[in-house]
């Protein structure tokens, strides 16, 4: 019995010594556990970094498009066309809100935008007061320039106040001293000026103003850019953004709040 039992107890006693041993091997090490740490911390990482992406595009490409500032008393939301944005419904885009638009007529010397004919019948058409717009260029004499605005923009006491583009990007390469640009612009705004009887409108964006700093020395209604808050300076009208969504117009355009 002795001799039966001893193998038998020492097969037992070497099978428990080896599951023994199967267990810690299998019980994972310091570091193996500081690795499933660090890799559950990154997926964590990744997901939030997911989740503020998806939440960023949404505001961008859904939320932002449709922003619409709100409005003071006496204040109201317009827009500003050129031929980029194609053929416009002027009738849905005034169901959209919009009670004006300033539209491009004119740039440099001879050019006139293909589709100010048609937008400025539309807009009438649609009950949406209107206001053409120039934009100024370096490298052609302000008469000049003046004249192309007068003869393509028809004559009409109510329409809004004439516009002028100031803005160095888009501009021809001419990047002439103060005394130059301050001696055309004055040439530009006296003939507009004397023919509508009426103010001109400065649209000046930030690269021009920090080499011509119109703004300090022109006394004229503004028109400025601030993307999404109130200018601290004085304003008659401020662009909002440049992506705006209005039923009407295909793709985004520049929204306006006029007061």
């Amino acid at each position: 019995m002795l001799d039966l039992l001893g193998p038998a107890c020492m097969a037992r006693a070497g099978s428990s010594i080896s599951n023994d041993e199967r267990v810690e091997a299998q019980a994972p090490s310091a570091d193996t556990a500081l690795k499933r740490k660090r890799r559950r911390w990154w997926i964590s990482v990744l997901a939030a970094i997911a989740l503020v992406a998806i939440v960023a595009a949404v505001t961008w490409f859904v939320a932002l498009p449709r922003y619409r500032p709100s409005l003071h008393n006496g204040e109201r939301l317009g827009v500003d066309v050129s031929v980029h944005q194609g053929h416009i419904d002027w009738n849905r885009v005034a169901g959209d809100g919009i009670t004006f638009a300033y539209i491009k007529a004119t740039e440099g010397g001879d050019f006139v935008d293909q589709r100010f004919a048609e937008n400025w019948s539309g807009a009438q058409a649609a009950g949406i007061d209107r206001g053409a717009y120039h934009f100024f260029t370096f490298c052609r004499p302000g008469i000049e320039q003046a004249d192309n605005f007068l003869r393509t923009v028809p004559k009409d006491a109510s329409a809004l106040l004439p516009a002028v583009d100031l803005e160095i990007n888009g501009n021809c390469q001419s990047r002439p001293d103060r005394e130059t640009v301050y001696r055309e612009l004055n040439a530009f705004l006296n003939r507009v000026e004397a023919s509508t009887g009426k103010a001109t409108i400065l649209y000046v964006g930030d690269d021009f103003q920090s080499r011509y700093p119109v703004r300090d020395n022109y006394r004229r209604p503004l028109w400025l850019l601030n993307f999404l808050r109130r200018p601290s300076e004085n304003w008659t009208i401020w662009q909002v953004d440049g992506w705006a969504r209005v039923d009407g117009i295909s793709g985004s355009v520049d929204l306006d709040v006029m007061r």
